[in-house]
């Protein structure tokens, strides 16, 4: 099964909510925190569904995401 990771730099996040319409999976969301800035950056927030498709990475026009993929190995 492939799982995905989404790294999010707060500090280069202007929170403008890109990432969170481009997502299929709704993993993305506004944390509720500012940063140093004052914007309300992005948070990953339902990791369990990621699966890593890079969406998010690629329509951030600040280069705050870093987004990785793996395969998972299923317990059976």
């Amino acid at each position: 099964m492939l799982r995905g990771q989404v790294d999010v730099d707060s500090e280069r996040c202007k929170g403008c909510g890109l990432c969170i319409d481009a997502c299929p999976k709704d993993v993305l969301d506004f944390s509720g925190d500012f940063n140093s800035d004052g914007y309300n950056y992005v948070e990953f927030a339902n990791p369990e569904e990621c699966v890593g498709c890079g969406f998010c990475g690629m329509v951030c026009p600040d280069m705050a995401l870093t987004v990785y993929s793996f395969e998972e190995e299923e317990v059976s």
